[in-house]
């Protein structure tokens, strides 16, 4: 690196200098000592490639003002550059501080400051923090899926807050089962013989399998063998659990005799999986549940019935084509069966195992058990979340998914409206109309399966939809919208109560590049 280069990057000030404005400017306050160190390294580090990088093109042998001068278009600081310093005489005739020399560290110094602070407001900023859900897929994956009922969040800011009564009984004061409660509200809402709870489907999946059929072999029609999000495929996960995947039938059409054929002395039970995230349509058979549980019996065979999303309600009350649910299931005779905790129950994550009691039993021994195990906060959302379902009648006005649901199309087109006005007229060069969309369940839940809404469809003069949909994103609160035919469009169906001003001001922040309480 020449000389010059040195120079320019030895006039980059030393992190405790930069420590000593951030004091001084008083933005940092409270703000842990390492977070503010590691933002100004972090900040120091990316100005410095930057000044190379502008200077890049120049040569070795460049004087040191012309590497100023071609620094005034690095990136830094614009305003830093506008207003000439003042120069003292003798500063002016010793030569040690040109005009260049004084825009160059103030110009830097602003830089490094306003690059800092946006990374510790970041970084001091919770991760995990609420958003606004303007796409319209009601259990979206990347959000959180379900939105927790507030009677769950009640609960766990009124129980959880200290200590709290996880697995020890009353009466005794000797350990208990910590899901005995779960297992309670599950057998009084699908007449399960037994129940329990483990992290997730697919670690109900794997610890079902585990426990009934590990080391033998399982068998499975081909259409049922899926792939779910996170590329997690069923055979996978089969070989996880230590069981042998028997494949039976075609891809569209299975027949009762094809699970007859592959019955052997190394069979240990029969799986049926919901497809959950597609559908097979057309010239296409599966075998129902019920003649699958006459054939395990027939043999002495388990049925294990994986149900996919859970459904403890039939759906189709809200318009949706029939899905099975899960005292469907366990009424038809599954002697297993397992869904998710978060997704058409509403809850927090988490995996239902239902079945005969037998095998809940053997289910608690095996060792994946404590593996798998849910924590209290789980525990206590789920208890409130499956509370609701006692009283359905009153599912819409308690648990907002189901509100979401039961939103009809006027509804929507009136809010739709009203913020495509707002946007219009305070959003500079914006043009928001309002169009007919769908939105969509999520999570794999009720597959294929859309919902008529109206949509606020957003295009905003010399700014694409990619570009626009990130500003979004980069607001806070972050708004995730939808990108439809080159504009961005908003689905009044996903949000919640609140939610509506801060979207029309994100909208203005990112359209007009200002300040959201400006617009």
């Amino acid at each position: 690196m020449s000389s010059s280069k040195q120079e320019l990057l030895g006039r980059i000030p030393s992190v405790e200098v930069l420590l000593q404005d951030v004091e001084s400017e008083g933005w940092a306050s409270g703000v842990p000592r390492r977070i503010i160190v590691d933002s100004l390294r972090s900040a120091v580090d990316q100005t410095r490639k930057r000044l190379l990088e502008s200077t890049a093109d120049l040569s070795d042998q460049e004087p040191l003002g012309s590497l100023l001068k071609k620094c005034a278009t690095a990136g830094l600081s614009s305003s830093a550059w506008e207003k000439p310093p003042e120069i003292t005489a003798g500063q002016a005739s010793s030569g040690t501080q040109t005009p260049e020399d004084q825009l160059f560290q103030r110009a830097v110094r602003q830089t490094i400051l306003a690059d800092a602070q946006q990374r510790v407001e970041s970084a001091a900023r919770p991760h995990y923090r609420k958003v606004v859900n303007a796409t319209g897929i009601i259990l979206h994956t990347a959000l959180g899926r379900a939105v927790l009922p507030p009677r769950a969040l009640d609960q766990i800011n009124r129980e959880l807050t200290g200590y709290s009564l996880l697995q020890i009984d009353l009466e005794t004061g000797q350990r208990s089962r910590r899901d005995g409660r779960i297992e309670e509200l599950l057998q009084q809402l699908t007449g399960a013989e037994a129940a329990t709870v483990v992290n997730n489907n697919a670690a109900a999946t794997v610890i079902v399998l585990n426990t009934v059929a590990a080391g033998r072999e399982v068998i499975v029609s081909r259409g049922q063998l899926v792939e779910i999000g996170g590329s997690f495929r069923l055979p996978e996960v089969m070989a996880a659990a230590g069981v042998t995947l028997v494949e039976v039938g075609t891809t569209n059409k299975t027949h009762l005799r094809d699970y007859q054929r592959a019955i052997t002395e190394n069979t240990a039970a029969i799986l049926r999986v919901h497809p959950s995230n597609y559908k097979i349509e057309g010239f296409t058979s599966e075998v129902p549940l019920a003649d699958l549980v006459a054939l395990g019996r027939e043999h002495g065979l388990p049925v294990i019935d994986d149900v996919g999303a859970g459904a403890l309600v039939d759906f189709s009350r809200f318009g949706f084509q029939k899905e099975p649910t899960l005292p469907e299931s366990v009424a038809t005779g599954a002697d297993l069966t397992t869904s998710s905790a978060d997704k058409m129950i509403a809850g927090p994550q988490g995996g239902i195992i239902l079945g005969r009691s037998r095998w809940i039993d053997a289910i608690r021994k095996n060792p994946l058990a404590r593996i798998l195990r849910v924590d209290k906060l789980t525990l206590a959302a789920l208890e409130a979340a499956l509370t609701l379902f006692l009283d359905e009648e009153r599912l819409p006005e308690e648990v907002p998914t189901f509100r979401m649901l039961c939103r009809d199309v006027d509804d929507l087109g009136e809010q739709a409206e009203r913020i495509a006005a707002a946007i219009s007229a305070r959003a500079s060069g914006a043009s928001a109309t309002v169009i007919d969309g769908f939105s969509q369940m999520g999570s794999g839940s009720l597959p294929t399966q859309n919902l008529p809404t109206r949509l606020v469809a957003v295009e905003a003069k010399g700014l694409a939809a990619g570009q626009l949909a990130r500003r979004l994103r980069m607001h806070e609160p972050p708004v995730f919208a939808r990108v439809r035919h080159d504009r961005v469009t908003a689905d009044p169906r996903t949000l919640l109560e609140g939610d509506e001003e801060p979207l029309i001001a994100a909208f203005c922040a990112a359209i007009n590049q200002g300040n959201a309480r400006g617009c």
